[in-house]
């Protein structure tokens, strides 16, 4: 199984013939290392409407026919421009190229600022990855910190691998990066939405200690932009 991180929220995650991309933000990314032509998917997983989300969903799924995910009233407007769509909503669980993804909660707008008028985009939201090899990756899409983090990620999802952000100012910052990364209690641990711009910088390196000193069972990963986690 690979996990590539392809800067600022979007990761590309391959295992046998899944080639899932989550929050493709790519062409406009300043940080990202590859083209939009480069990116191969046969699954996309939008979890929320801001353009450094959405990003290339539209491009890269009229190249790859990919399937999107995303939210009912995402998954309404893709459907209208022609697209295979797979809507969920919060709690919901599909099933696809032998995968189970659910749908979980996050805390963060969602409206689509992508298309001339702002137009409504439901909720945000995160995902749980049930991998065919028994391994469960959570995406938390943009968040604060918020409960269920606790109570329904860690308690009852139990994710081996969290991907989360810590660039603070319209996500968590690493303080409270870390305490969901305490309640969620993954093995493994990759930072994101982070270093992309300015108004976002944060130093990968003290949140992986502030992390492991309070749990040094835990491995935090950090990576650049292009980089590839390997299980």
């Amino acid at each position: 199984m690979e996990i590539r991180w392809l800067g600022h929220s979007a990761f590309q995650i391959k295992y046998e013939n899944l080639k899932v991309l989550v929050d493709p933000f790519i062409s406009n990314n300043p940080v990202c290392p590859v083209r939009v032509e480069e990116v191969d998917a046969n699954v996309i997983c939008v979890t929320h409407g801001h353009a450094d989300h959405f990003g290339d969903t539209m491009e890269i799924a009229n190249r790859t026919g990919a399937v999107i995910l995303g939210n009912h009233e995402h998954s309404v407007y893709l459907a209208k421009q022609g697209f295979e769509t797979m809507g969920m909503n919060i709690g919901g669980t599909v099933k696809t190229h032998n995968t189970k993804i659910t749908m979980v909660n996050s805390t963060h707008s969602s409206d689509m600022d992508f298309i001339d008028e702002i137009g409504a985009g439901g909720s945000s939201c995160g995902y749980i990855l049930h991998m065919e090899n028994g391994r469960k990756i959570y995406h938390s899409g943009d968040t604060g910190l918020f409960g269920d983090m606790k109570t329904v990620i860690g308690d009852i999802y139990k994710p081996d691998i969290a991907l989360l952000p810590i660039g603070d100012r319209y996500t968590m910052g690493p303080f409270e990066a870390s305490i969901a990364a305490e309640w969620i209690n993954p093995e493994v641990l990759i930072p994101m939405h982070y270093n992309t711009f300015p108004v976002i910088e944060q130093d990968g390196e003290e949140f992986k200690d502030r992390v492991e000193l309070k749990n040094k069972d835990m491995k935090v990963v950090i990576l650049e932009p292009g980089q590839i986690y390997k299980e």
